[in-house]
Protein backbone atom coordinates (compact mmCIF):
# COMPACT_ATOMS: atom_id res chain seq x y z
CA UNK A 1 0.00 0.00 0.00
CA UNK A 2 1.32 3.45 -1.32
CA UNK A 3 0.63 4.84 2.50
CA UNK A 4 2.86 2.31 4.25
CA UNK A 5 5.72 3.96 2.94
CA UNK A 6 6.11 6.90 5.08
CA UNK A 7 9.69 8.86 4.29
CA UNK A 8 11.33 11.45 6.35
CA UNK A 9 13.82 12.89 4.34
CA UNK A 10 16.88 15.03 5.78
CA UNK A 11 16.12 18.68 6.00
CA UNK A 12 19.03 20.48 4.92
CA UNK A 13 19.72 23.24 7.87
CA UNK A 14 22.20 23.73 10.41
CA UNK A 15 21.35 24.81 13.91
CA UNK A 16 23.84 26.87 15.31
CA UNK A 17 23.71 27.91 19.03
CA UNK A 18 25.46 29.59 21.90
CA UNK A 19 25.16 28.05 25.33
CA UNK A 20 26.43 28.95 28.71
CA UNK A 21 29.61 27.24 29.64
CA UNK A 22 28.41 23.68 31.61
CA UNK A 23 25.24 23.63 29.62
CA UNK A 24 24.83 21.27 27.09
CA UNK A 25 21.80 20.30 24.99
CA UNK A 26 21.19 16.42 24.70
CA UNK A 27 18.58 13.60 26.65
CA UNK A 28 19.76 12.78 30.43
CA UNK A 29 18.22 10.37 32.75
CA UNK A 30 16.32 12.43 35.48
CA UNK A 31 17.78 9.85 38.51
CA UNK A 32 20.83 7.60 38.22
CA UNK A 33 20.45 4.78 36.88
CA UNK A 34 22.36 1.71 34.64
CA UNK A 35 19.11 2.61 32.26
CA UNK A 36 15.92 3.36 32.08
CA UNK A 37 12.71 1.86 30.14
CA UNK A 38 10.34 3.49 28.42
CA UNK A 39 7.31 2.08 26.42
CA UNK A 40 5.77 3.41 23.06
CA UNK A 41 3.23 3.18 20.75
CA UNK A 42 4.28 1.46 17.37
CA UNK A 43 2.44 2.17 13.90
CA UNK A 44 3.75 -0.08 11.39
CA UNK A 45 7.26 -0.54 13.81
CA UNK A 46 7.36 3.70 14.15
CA UNK A 47 8.46 4.83 17.30
CA UNK A 48 5.76 7.08 18.68
CA UNK A 49 6.20 8.60 21.89
CA UNK A 50 4.16 11.44 24.29
CA UNK A 51 6.34 14.33 25.16
CA UNK A 52 5.79 17.16 27.17
CA UNK A 53 7.15 20.76 26.25
CA UNK A 54 8.11 23.18 28.39
CA UNK A 55 5.88 21.09 31.46
CA UNK A 56 3.06 21.37 28.96
CA UNK A 57 0.26 18.56 28.23
CA UNK A 58 1.85 15.74 26.35
CA UNK A 59 1.75 15.15 22.67
CA UNK A 60 3.00 12.28 20.27
CA UNK A 61 6.65 12.46 18.92
CA UNK A 62 8.29 10.69 16.55
CA UNK A 63 11.51 8.82 17.15
CA UNK A 64 13.57 9.33 13.95
CA UNK A 65 17.12 8.63 13.27
CA UNK A 66 16.52 9.76 9.40
CA UNK A 67 16.56 13.42 10.54
CA UNK A 68 19.19 15.67 12.25
CA UNK A 69 17.19 18.50 14.51
CA UNK A 70 14.06 18.25 16.64
CA UNK A 71 11.05 19.59 14.86
CA UNK A 72 7.38 20.60 15.96
CA UNK A 73 4.91 20.47 12.70
CA UNK A 74 2.64 23.36 13.85
CA UNK A 75 3.70 27.17 14.77
CA UNK A 76 -0.19 27.53 15.48
CA UNK A 77 0.74 25.11 18.18
CA UNK A 78 4.37 25.85 19.34
CA UNK A 79 2.20 29.23 19.78
CA UNK A 80 -0.22 27.24 22.10
CA UNK A 81 2.53 26.02 23.85
CA UNK A 82 4.32 29.72 24.19
CA UNK A 83 7.15 29.07 22.79
CA UNK A 84 10.11 31.70 21.97
CA UNK A 85 11.19 32.08 18.47
CA UNK A 86 15.02 33.90 17.85
CA UNK A 87 15.56 33.55 13.55
CA UNK A 88 13.55 32.80 10.83
CA UNK A 89 14.44 29.78 8.21
CA UNK A 90 13.58 28.09 4.88
CA UNK A 91 14.09 24.75 4.46
CA UNK A 92 13.96 22.73 1.29
CA UNK A 93 11.08 19.51 1.68
CA UNK A 94 11.95 15.85 0.64
CA UNK A 95 10.74 16.71 -3.31
CA UNK A 96 13.58 18.67 -3.34
CA UNK A 97 11.52 21.94 -4.65
CA UNK A 98 9.12 22.56 -2.10
CA UNK A 99 10.61 25.82 -0.07
CA UNK A 100 9.22 25.22 3.27
CA UNK A 101 9.16 28.46 6.08
CA UNK A 102 10.11 27.88 9.71
CA UNK A 103 11.00 29.46 13.13
CA UNK A 104 13.78 28.06 15.60
CA UNK A 105 12.42 27.88 19.01
CA UNK A 106 15.97 27.61 21.15
CA UNK A 107 15.51 26.42 24.47
CA UNK A 108 12.75 23.59 26.04
CA UNK A 109 12.67 20.75 27.85
CA UNK A 110 11.32 17.71 26.65
CA UNK A 111 10.10 15.23 29.01
CA UNK A 112 9.51 12.25 28.27
CA UNK A 113 8.78 10.96 31.62
CA UNK A 114 11.90 8.82 32.71
CA UNK A 115 13.91 11.01 30.42
CA UNK A 116 14.50 14.57 29.78
CA UNK A 117 15.79 16.49 26.77
CA UNK A 118 17.53 19.90 28.01
CA UNK A 119 17.90 22.57 26.35
CA UNK A 120 16.46 21.51 23.24
CA UNK A 121 15.92 23.55 20.09
CA UNK A 122 13.14 22.85 18.11
CA UNK A 123 12.52 23.68 14.09
CA UNK A 124 8.59 25.17 14.12
CA UNK A 125 7.24 24.71 10.59
CA UNK A 126 5.12 27.69 10.07
CA UNK A 127 2.43 26.10 7.76
CA UNK A 128 0.29 23.27 9.64
CA UNK A 129 1.91 19.78 8.57
CA UNK A 130 -0.44 17.51 9.95
CA UNK A 131 -0.83 15.04 7.17
CA UNK A 132 0.89 12.08 9.39
CA UNK A 133 -2.42 11.02 11.26
CA UNK A 134 -3.84 10.60 7.74
CA UNK A 135 -0.70 7.46 6.70
CA UNK A 136 0.22 6.46 10.51
CA UNK A 137 -3.95 6.56 12.16
CA UNK A 138 -2.83 8.53 15.19
CA UNK A 139 -1.87 12.13 15.66
CA UNK A 140 2.04 13.25 15.74
CA UNK A 141 2.48 16.63 16.20
CA UNK A 142 6.46 16.64 15.57
CA UNK A 143 9.72 14.36 15.41
CA UNK A 144 12.80 14.12 17.46
CA UNK A 145 16.22 13.12 15.85
CA UNK A 146 19.87 12.74 16.75
CA UNK A 147 19.46 14.48 20.15
CA UNK A 148 18.04 11.31 21.40
CA UNK A 149 20.51 9.40 20.63
CA UNK A 150 24.00 11.73 20.48
CA UNK A 151 24.85 10.88 24.48
CA UNK A 152 23.45 7.29 25.17
CA UNK A 153 23.10 3.71 24.09
CA UNK A 154 19.30 3.51 22.86
CA UNK A 155 17.77 -0.38 22.77
CA UNK A 156 14.83 -0.39 20.37
CA UNK A 157 12.80 -3.74 21.46
CA UNK A 158 10.24 -3.55 18.81
CA UNK A 159 8.31 -7.13 20.05
CA UNK A 160 7.82 -5.42 23.10
CA UNK A 161 7.47 -1.80 22.34
CA UNK A 162 9.62 -0.28 24.88
CA UNK A 163 12.99 1.36 24.83
CA UNK A 164 16.13 0.78 27.04
CA UNK A 165 17.98 4.39 27.71
CA UNK A 166 21.49 3.66 28.34
CA UNK A 167 23.77 5.34 30.87
CA UNK A 168 26.39 6.76 28.35
CA UNK A 169 29.15 4.27 29.51
CA UNK A 170 27.04 1.29 30.91
CA UNK A 171 27.87 -0.85 27.66
CA UNK A 172 31.30 -1.95 27.75
CA UNK A 173 30.60 -5.30 26.03
CA UNK A 174 28.51 -6.63 23.29
CA UNK A 175 24.76 -7.94 24.67
CA UNK A 176 24.51 -11.96 24.01
CA UNK A 177 23.56 -13.03 20.99
CA UNK A 178 23.69 -9.63 19.64
CA UNK A 179 26.04 -9.33 16.22
CA UNK A 180 28.18 -5.81 16.14
CA UNK A 181 28.36 -3.65 13.10
CA UNK A 182 30.12 -0.29 13.11
CA UNK A 183 28.30 2.61 12.08
CA UNK A 184 29.12 6.34 10.77
CA UNK A 185 27.55 9.23 11.95
CA UNK A 186 27.62 12.54 9.08
CA UNK A 187 26.19 15.02 9.52
CA UNK A 188 24.15 13.69 12.57
CA UNK A 189 22.31 10.55 11.36
CA UNK A 190 23.97 6.71 11.33
CA UNK A 191 24.81 4.58 8.25
CA UNK A 192 25.16 1.16 7.83
CA UNK A 193 26.61 -1.13 5.10
CA UNK A 194 25.00 -4.17 3.96
CA UNK A 195 25.36 -6.73 0.95
CA UNK A 196 22.06 -6.69 -1.50
CA UNK A 197 21.94 -9.30 -3.97
CA UNK A 198 19.43 -8.45 -6.64
CA UNK A 199 17.06 -9.44 -8.73
CA UNK A 200 18.32 -7.98 -11.78
CA UNK A 201 22.03 -6.45 -11.62
CA UNK A 202 25.31 -7.56 -9.11
CA UNK A 203 25.37 -8.30 -5.93
CA UNK A 204 26.37 -4.60 -4.09
CA UNK A 205 27.67 -3.50 -0.58
CA UNK A 206 25.63 -0.64 0.01
CA UNK A 207 25.89 2.37 2.48
CA UNK A 208 22.47 2.79 3.89
CA UNK A 209 20.53 5.49 6.31
CA UNK A 210 19.81 3.69 9.73
CA UNK A 211 15.75 5.45 9.16
CA UNK A 212 13.53 4.86 12.25
CA UNK A 213 10.97 7.16 10.88
CA UNK A 214 10.52 5.87 7.47
CA UNK A 215 7.91 3.00 7.16
CA UNK A 216 9.29 1.31 4.16
CA UNK A 217 11.33 -1.85 3.94
CA UNK A 218 14.89 -1.14 2.26
CA UNK A 219 15.13 1.63 -0.07
CA UNK A 220 17.72 1.65 -3.03
CA UNK A 221 18.36 5.49 -4.98
CA UNK A 222 19.20 4.71 -8.66
CA UNK A 223 21.27 8.00 -9.26
CA UNK A 224 23.62 7.36 -6.78
CA UNK A 225 25.48 3.84 -8.48
CA UNK A 226 25.08 2.24 -11.82
CA UNK A 227 24.97 -1.27 -10.37
CA UNK A 228 21.38 -0.23 -9.07
CA UNK A 229 19.22 -2.33 -11.07
CA UNK A 230 15.13 -2.31 -11.63
CA UNK A 231 13.83 -6.07 -10.66
CA UNK A 232 12.05 -7.70 -13.70
CA UNK A 233 8.71 -7.18 -12.09
CA UNK A 234 7.60 -3.91 -9.96
CA UNK A 235 4.48 -1.58 -9.52
CA UNK A 236 4.70 1.96 -9.91
CA UNK A 237 3.40 3.58 -6.50
CA UNK A 238 3.73 6.47 -4.29
CA UNK A 239 6.45 6.05 -2.05
CA UNK A 240 5.43 8.26 1.16
CA UNK A 241 4.10 11.15 2.74
CA UNK A 242 6.97 13.62 3.25
CA UNK A 243 7.74 17.42 4.42
CA UNK A 244 7.27 18.31 0.53
CA UNK A 245 4.58 16.40 -0.67
CA UNK A 246 3.59 13.17 -1.91
CA UNK A 247 7.32 10.83 -2.95
CA UNK A 248 6.83 8.92 -5.83
CA UNK A 249 8.39 6.12 -7.21
CA UNK A 250 8.66 1.47 -8.03
CA UNK A 251 8.22 -1.24 -5.50
CA UNK A 252 9.68 -4.15 -6.50
CA UNK A 253 11.93 -7.09 -4.49
CA UNK A 254 15.70 -7.98 -3.92
CA UNK A 255 16.87 -11.47 -3.54
CA UNK A 256 18.74 -11.05 0.09
CA UNK A 257 19.22 -8.00 1.82
CA UNK A 258 22.61 -9.34 4.25
CA UNK A 259 22.97 -7.77 7.15
CA UNK A 260 26.46 -9.79 8.31
CA UNK A 261 25.18 -13.18 8.96
CA UNK A 262 21.33 -11.37 9.24
CA UNK A 263 19.72 -12.67 5.98
CA UNK A 264 16.52 -11.35 4.95
CA UNK A 265 14.92 -12.59 1.31
CA UNK A 266 12.38 -11.18 -1.07
CA UNK A 267 12.59 -7.96 0.57
CA UNK A 268 10.04 -5.21 -0.59
CA UNK A 269 12.45 -2.41 -1.85
CA UNK A 270 11.36 0.79 -3.04
CA UNK A 271 12.52 2.74 -5.96
CA UNK A 272 11.99 6.90 -5.86
CA UNK A 273 11.88 8.57 -8.77
CA UNK A 274 14.76 11.13 -9.01
CA UNK A 275 14.20 14.85 -8.19
CA UNK A 276 16.39 18.04 -7.64
CA UNK A 277 16.93 16.21 -4.40
CA UNK A 278 18.76 13.58 -5.52
CA UNK A 279 22.07 15.49 -5.97
CA UNK A 280 22.25 15.38 -2.08
CA UNK A 281 21.25 11.96 -1.55
CA UNK A 282 24.45 11.01 -3.59
CA UNK A 283 26.97 14.04 -1.94
CA UNK A 284 26.25 11.64 0.88
CA UNK A 285 27.45 8.58 -0.43
CA UNK A 286 24.64 6.15 0.32
CA UNK A 287 22.66 4.13 -2.11
CA UNK A 288 19.81 4.30 0.04
CA UNK A 289 17.89 3.45 3.90
CA UNK A 290 16.39 1.10 6.29
CA UNK A 291 13.18 2.13 7.01
CA UNK A 292 11.21 0.32 9.91
CA UNK A 293 9.57 -2.55 8.07
CA UNK A 294 13.36 -4.07 7.92
CA UNK A 295 14.44 -2.66 11.51
CA UNK A 296 11.40 -3.52 13.11
CA UNK A 297 11.96 -7.54 12.43
CA UNK A 298 15.12 -7.10 14.80
CA UNK A 299 16.23 -5.93 18.29
CA UNK A 300 18.34 -2.43 17.27
CA UNK A 301 20.87 -0.95 19.93
CA UNK A 302 22.38 1.97 18.27
CA UNK A 303 25.64 2.76 20.58
CA UNK A 304 26.40 6.57 18.55
CA UNK A 305 29.01 7.66 21.30
CA UNK A 306 30.95 4.39 20.29
CA UNK A 307 29.74 4.83 16.56
CA UNK A 308 28.51 0.77 17.15
CA UNK A 309 25.07 -0.76 16.34
CA UNK A 310 24.13 -4.43 17.89
CA UNK A 311 21.36 -6.70 16.10
CA UNK A 312 19.66 -9.13 16.80
CA UNK A 313 16.56 -11.64 15.25
CA UNK A 314 13.17 -10.11 16.42
CA UNK A 315 10.17 -12.35 16.51
CA UNK A 316 9.14 -11.60 13.10
CA UNK A 317 12.35 -12.09 11.64
CA UNK A 318 11.55 -14.24 8.91
CA UNK A 319 7.97 -13.34 8.74
CA UNK A 320 7.29 -12.62 4.21
CA UNK A 321 7.36 -9.35 3.22
CA UNK A 322 4.27 -8.26 1.61
CA UNK A 323 2.66 -5.53 0.09
CA UNK A 324 -1.00 -4.82 -0.28
CA UNK A 325 -3.02 -6.84 -2.58
CA UNK A 326 -6.24 -5.06 -2.32
CA UNK A 327 -4.95 -2.18 -4.32
CA UNK A 328 -6.63 0.29 -2.09
CA UNK A 329 -4.67 3.39 -0.78
CA UNK A 330 -6.67 4.05 2.58
CA UNK A 331 -6.20 7.19 4.78
CA UNK A 332 -7.61 8.47 7.91
CA UNK A 333 -9.34 11.62 8.13
CA UNK A 334 -7.37 13.99 10.46
CA UNK A 335 -9.98 14.56 12.90
CA UNK A 336 -11.51 12.83 16.32
CA UNK A 337 -13.44 10.74 15.16
CA UNK A 338 -12.02 7.05 13.17
CA UNK A 339 -12.73 8.08 10.08
CA UNK A 340 -11.37 6.09 6.93
CA UNK A 341 -11.30 7.26 2.83
CA UNK A 342 -9.68 6.08 -0.49
CA UNK A 343 -7.23 8.01 -1.61
CA UNK A 344 -6.35 6.08 -4.52
CA UNK A 345 -7.04 2.75 -6.29
CA UNK A 346 -4.29 1.27 -8.00
CA UNK A 347 -4.85 0.47 -12.13
CA UNK A 348 -5.95 -2.72 -12.49
CA UNK A 349 -6.09 -3.92 -8.86
CA UNK A 350 -8.78 -6.36 -7.07
CA UNK A 351 -10.71 -3.02 -5.61
CA UNK A 352 -10.61 -1.24 -8.96
CA UNK A 353 -12.53 -3.98 -10.46
CA UNK A 354 -15.42 -3.23 -7.91
CA UNK A 355 -15.71 0.20 -8.77
CA UNK A 356 -14.58 1.65 -5.65
CA UNK A 357 -13.27 5.52 -6.33
CA UNK A 358 -11.20 7.43 -4.98
CA UNK A 359 -12.80 9.71 -1.87
CA UNK A 360 -14.95 6.99 -1.40
CA UNK A 361 -15.56 6.65 2.47
CA UNK A 362 -15.28 3.42 4.18
CA UNK A 363 -17.93 2.94 6.63
CA UNK A 364 -17.38 -1.22 7.67
CA UNK A 365 -14.32 -3.42 7.01
CA UNK A 366 -15.37 -7.52 7.33
CA UNK A 367 -19.15 -6.06 9.00
CA UNK A 368 -17.08 -4.21 11.55
CA UNK A 369 -17.69 -0.29 11.76
CA UNK A 370 -14.52 1.27 11.23
CA UNK A 371 -14.55 3.46 14.91
CA UNK A 372 -13.48 0.04 15.91
CA UNK A 373 -10.42 -0.61 13.68
CA UNK A 374 -6.65 0.90 14.11
CA UNK A 375 -6.01 2.06 11.04
CA UNK A 376 -2.47 0.10 10.89
CA UNK A 377 -4.68 -3.51 11.94
CA UNK A 378 -6.51 -2.31 8.12
CA UNK A 379 -3.17 -2.49 6.54
CA UNK A 380 -2.43 -5.68 7.74
CA UNK A 381 -5.51 -7.07 6.73
CA UNK A 382 -5.19 -5.87 3.29
CA UNK A 383 -1.52 -7.60 2.97
CA UNK A 384 -2.31 -10.91 4.85
CA UNK A 385 -3.46 -13.50 2.59
CA UNK A 386 -3.65 -14.16 -1.51
CA UNK A 387 -7.07 -14.89 -1.95
CA UNK A 388 -8.90 -14.12 0.99
CA UNK A 389 -11.88 -12.20 0.90
CA UNK A 390 -12.59 -8.88 2.31
CA UNK A 391 -15.96 -6.95 2.62
CA UNK A 392 -16.43 -3.27 2.81
CA UNK A 393 -19.02 -0.87 3.22
CA UNK A 394 -18.73 2.31 1.48
CA UNK A 395 -20.17 6.21 0.99
CA UNK A 396 -19.46 7.75 -2.24
CA UNK A 397 -20.31 11.60 -2.13
CA UNK A 398 -21.85 13.52 -4.41
CA UNK A 399 -19.30 16.57 -5.26
CA UNK A 400 -19.04 18.69 -1.79
CA UNK A 401 -22.16 18.08 -0.85
CA UNK A 402 -21.83 15.90 2.36
CA UNK A 403 -25.84 15.00 2.26
CA UNK A 404 -25.69 13.80 -0.50
CA UNK A 405 -24.39 10.45 -1.09
CA UNK A 406 -24.78 7.02 -1.65
CA UNK A 407 -23.84 3.33 0.02
CA UNK A 408 -23.21 0.26 -1.39
CA UNK A 409 -21.28 -2.95 -0.50
CA UNK A 410 -18.23 -5.01 -2.44
CA UNK A 411 -16.11 -7.85 -1.63
CA UNK A 412 -12.89 -7.78 -2.52
CA UNK A 413 -10.43 -10.91 -3.13
CA UNK A 414 -6.92 -10.04 -2.53
CA UNK A 415 -4.30 -10.55 -4.75
CA UNK A 416 -0.54 -9.96 -4.81
CA UNK A 417 0.75 -7.30 -6.85
CA UNK A 418 4.38 -7.46 -6.52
Amino acid sequence: MIFRKLILLPILFFLTIDFAKGQVPGFFMKEEARKVRIPFYSSNSLIILPVRINGNEPINFLIDTGVRSNILFSKTLGDVLDLEYTRRLSIAGADGSTVIMAQVSPINTLDLGLIEGKMQSLLVLEEDFFELESVIGVPVYGIIGYEFFKFNPVKIHYDGAFIDFYKSNSLKWKPPFYRKFDISLEENKSYIKAKINQKRGPTITAKLLIDTGANHGLLLNQETSDDIRMPPVFIESQLGQSLGGVLYGYIGRVNTLKLRGLNMKEVLTSYPDMNTFSEIIVATGRQGSLGSEVLGRTRLLLDYPRKKAYIRKGENFYAPFEFDMSGLIVKKIPTDENRFYVSEVRLNSPAYKTGILPYDEILKVNKIPVFLWELSDVFKLFRSEEGKEVQLEMRRYQGDDLTNYSDYKVSIYLKKQI
